[in-house]
């Protein structure tokens, strides 16, 4: 049986990873920090049914060396999937040292972590971000695309990207960097303009409010669906050799583009509803991302099985069910 530790478990792409590589037979670890308030939400069904003896969780930061040295050498895991960050983007220009601390160095100390353990055997895969792209110096963008971040956040995942780039070349570790664009889900947290989106339009049809506050409806993103995008994770870990694959869907839709198909499906008119605040916008944007994934086709055989439209009907009828309303499917 493979062993498998996850950061930031708690999160919409953890709670997703834990499911699915349950289902394939692993011990799953999870990483979680502990705090004056729970956020377990997403995994604690994993806590309490039968089905998932083999899920455990532990105590760690990804600040503090000692804590990740620790758990590396007590779990022992196969594969690492290193998913913990400070992952807002917006937030990362109110906390850049922070960011920087969790998101860029986070990697170099679960690396060095490994390697102080004389654990090189295992299998360690990074998440990347299509938001290292930026200012896109071409579209759509591949792997070999120039990177052009635009946000601390984007440049602590450069960093990330690129000390696991160097650690496979300097210890000839099995390192994967998946650059992921865009994915959403029912699990996606609030703070995000997706669910932002369709929480806001279950509220209004809820009459909970009357009017849905955004930031820049422009920007262009490729939006996949977060289930889809874990299994990718898994096929980079299981492939014959460790590289760098983008995951996307190779389409690109604006938040403009969101708002309508969400409101749509409501039956409602979003310009009703809608209002802009500038002090949402971020100080410098990434206007346009959108993948490029035949390497991911060609050498993992995978493709995304969710798209836009369908993406935003699931995100909708949760957020619809959890306001006890009608669904939509």
């Amino acid at each position: 049986m493979k062993k498998a530790l996850i950061t930031g478990i708690t999160g919409q792409d953890g709670s997703y990873l834990a499911e699915f590589l349950l289902s394939k037979d692993y011990e799953v670890h999870g990483l979680i920090r502990r705090s004056s308030s729970t956020n377990t939400e997403r995994i604690d069904h994993m806590q309490k049914h039968p089905k998932y003896e083999r899920f455990f969780l532990h105590y760690g930061d990804l600040t503090d060396a000692s804590s990740v040295n620790y758990l590396i050498r007590r779990v022992k895991p196969d594969e690492l999937y290193h998913l913990g960050a400070q992952s807002h983007v917006r937030l990362s220009f109110d906390t850049p040292e922070f960011t920087a601390n969790v998101t860029g160095l986070g990697v170099l100390r679960l690396l060095e972590a490994i390697r102080d353990a004389g654990m090189d055997s295992i299998k360690f895969y990074n998440a990347s971000s299509s938001e290292m792209f930026g200012k896109a110096q071409e579209v759509p963008q591949k792997e070999t695309t120039p990177f052009y971040p635009r946000s601390p956040y984007a440049v602590s995942k450069v960093f990330g990207y690129w000390i696991s780039k160097n650690y496979r070349e300097a210890y000839n570790m099995f390192i994967v960097n998946g650059i992921l664009f865009n994915h959403e889900s029912e699990r996606r947290g609030e703070a995000f303009v997706t669910r932002k989106i369709t929480r806001g339009v279950a509220d209004i049809v809820a009459g909970k409010k009357d009017k849905l506050i955004l930031g820049n409806m422009d920007a262009k993103r490729d939006w996949g669906y977060a289930p889809d995008y874990v299994e990718a994770m898994w096929l980079m870990m299981q492939h014959s050799r460790p590289d760098d694959f983008v995951v996307a869907t190779g389409e690109t839709h604006s938040v403009k583009e969101f708002v309508e198909e969400a409101f749509g499906l409501a039956g409602l008119d979003w310009k009703k509803y809608v209002e802009i605040d500038e002090k949402h916008y971020r100080p410098t944007e990434a206007d346009i991302l959108q993948g490029d994934y035949s390497k991911a086709k060609k050498e993992l055989g995978w493709e995304p099985k969710v798209r836009f439209k369908e993406l935003v009907k699931k995100m909708l009828d949760s957020d619809m069910k959890k306001n006890g309303l009608k669904g939509l499917v």
